[in-house]
């Protein structure tokens, strides 16, 4: 049995990631954790909510129990609790700090929130640990949004999976549920390098390429390792 962890699927390219889990018939259910539930409803998807930055405390269990009238998620609970199955854990949580309202919240969402998860999914037995940072991550960049990547990736090194991916998109192409102005502009602007087949590490990237590229990296058998795949990468994996 694989069980996939999801958290972030109600943004960009989360969302994009649950439709490829969905589609792929190696996926036997698919867990969304986050602070609402997304108005879907799919046979092989359970969500949970809560407070993320207690998902240590949750009581998952009886959250997924109290869904399960008839015991038909009787086998994720057994799968994970009495590690059966093999599980991979996919996080985009991400905001900007001018959605997040300072730098301080900004961490907190973009790095507290997503080591938080991946530990968490570390205790319910997960092997790999794929996570969408950013193309200019570097934890000692004097940017803050590239330093708090950064971070988040080095942190997330040292969890001690067997394998994690680190995924690096330039400016992501997609619908978004909120107005980016900053990203609406860059995207008028690069979108000709996207034509025109230039640059392939800059040139920005569609959300579903990203998730594509995600899904097909964690089915394939990875070495005992620690991965970056830049943006050309990811859009040579969605071929």
């Amino acid at each position: 049995m694989k069980i996939a962890l999801i958290s972030g699927a109600s943004g960009l390219v989360g969302k994009e990631i649950l439709h490829q889990l969905f589609k792929s018939e190696d996926y036997d259910y698919v867990l969304s954790i986050g602070r609402r539930k997304r108005a879907i409803k799919q046979q092989k998807l359970v969500q949970i909510e809560g407070d993320m930055a207690k998902i240590d405390v949750w009581d998952w269990e009886g959250k997924i129990a109290s869904q399960s009238l008839s015991g038909e998620y009787f086998p994720l609970i057994e799968g994970l609790t009495q590690k059966t199955a093999e599980v991979h854990a996919f996080s985009s949580l991400g905001t900007t700090i001018n959605q997040a309202g300072s730098k301080e919240k900004f961490f907190a969402i973009d790095h507290d929130l997503v080591i938080g998860f991946a530990k968490w999914a570390k205790t319910l037995g997960a092997s790999k640990f794929l996570y969408v940072s950013s193309s200019g991550a570097d934890a000692n960049s004097s940017i803050f949004y590239s330093q708090t990547k950064g971070k988040t990736e080095e942190d997330l090194k040292a969890l001690g999976f067997d394998y994690v991916g680190l995924f690096r998109p330039s400016l992501l192409m997609g619908n978004r549920n909120e107005f980016r102005f900053g990203e609406q502009v860059a995207q008028l602007v690069m979108k000709p390098l996207i034509w025109l087949k230039l640059f392939k590490n800059i040139r920005p990237i569609y959300d579903y390429q990203v998730a594509k590229g995600m899904v097909k990296t964690a089915l394939a058998k990875n070495a005992h390792s620690v991965e970056i795949i830049s943006s050309g990468e990811l859009q040579d994996l969605s071929k």
